[in-house]
């Protein structure tokens, strides 16, 4: 079978539901080809779609580097290679630090942080030896918003995707490679309404907290406005450089929903009134050269 010449091999984790459920069946409407991920194949259900184009595979981004490493080599052997990395799999906890400490904390990175390092250490071989391939990246709105009590640890762990996808932007690019950071908020998903509470160590003193801000939040994903299904088309579109993407540069961070933007701003706004208020006393702290005047910063 001869391969239409925009035909792309997506491998997208954590397809059973949510985000990356909806992407997977955008990218096979497009006539792509996906290798979906799941910790457990009864968990995938997706009807009316091309089953030729679509292999599923069982991986859970916990396991160890190795394991990993041997899933990812025998999908790229599928169709021959991998165009597109979506890491998406990931999931929120819910916790006050000090009943969550640092054993749930772990836990929330291992599967946000660096199950993602690893997914993608695993695929970038074969981008590299093409020299193209596009990364995307799932990270969160909730980065700009890090002052929610229980959400410390999901907030934590997606700034760290946030920072280490930039990297990988900086360290990827001469290989032909695009990084794509995409940070959706306020999306009605299956997932949300998966509200997890895990403590350590319980604190009584904390109880009230943790109701309120559990009976808060089961609002606001219940009714969520934003449509998945836009956002992950749009995801595509981007990806394809086609639909609302055309005649619009690559971007590095796509901001999906209202209240992506609402908090990007309000971060914007909070930083630079801060910068403002405070560069007098806070900018000029260099060493003074010989002359007595402020050295250049490097």
């Amino acid at each position: 079978m001869i391969r239409p010449t925009n035909q792309r091999v997506w491998f997208i984790t954590g397809t059973s539901t949510g985000f990356g459920k909806y992407l997977v069946i955008s990218a096979l409407s497009r006539g792509d080809c996906v290798i979906a991920t799941v910790r457990k194949l009864d968990d995938f259900t997706i009807k009316n779609v091309d089953q030729s184009r679509l292999h599923v595979i069982t991986l859970d981004v916990t396991d160890s580097e190795e394991s990993i490493r041997s899933k990812v080599d025998a999908a790229a052997g599928i169709w021959g290679r991998i165009d597109v990395l979506v890491n998406n799999a990931g999931y929120g906890v819910k916790t006050v630090i000090e009943e969550g400490g640092s054993k749930v904390a772990m836990t929330q990175f291992q599967t946000n942080f660096f199950g993602l390092i690893n997914v993608t250490n695993a695929v970038l071989p074969y981008m590299r030896q093409r020299r193209s391939g596009t990364l995307v990246v799932m990270g969160s709105r909730l980065v700009w918003q890090a002052h929610g009590p229980t959400e410390a640890y999901y907030m934590a762990s997606k700034a760290a995707v946030h920072a280490v996808t930039e990297c990988y932007r900086a360290e990827l690019a001469e290989f032909g490679i695009r990084v794509l950071l995409v940070a959706p908020g306020g999306f009605r998903t299956n997932i949300n309404k998966e509200i997890t509470y895990e403590v350590d160590r319980p604190i009584p003193s904390y109880e009230p907290l943790k109701q309120n801000v559990m009976k808060k939040l089961g609002g606001l994903f219940a009714n969520a406005k934003g449509d998945p299904v836009k956002g992950m088309e749009l995801v595509v579109d981007v990806v394809r450089g086609e639909g609302k993407a055309v005649g619009k540069e690559f971007p590095t961070t796509l901001l999906l929903g209202n209240a992506a933007y609402v908090h990007a701003q309000l971060h914007c706004e909070r930083l630079s009134k801060t910068m403002a208020e405070w560069e007098d006393v806070s900018r000029n702290l260099d060493f003074e050269d010989d002359e007595g005047y402020a050295a250049e910063s490097p």
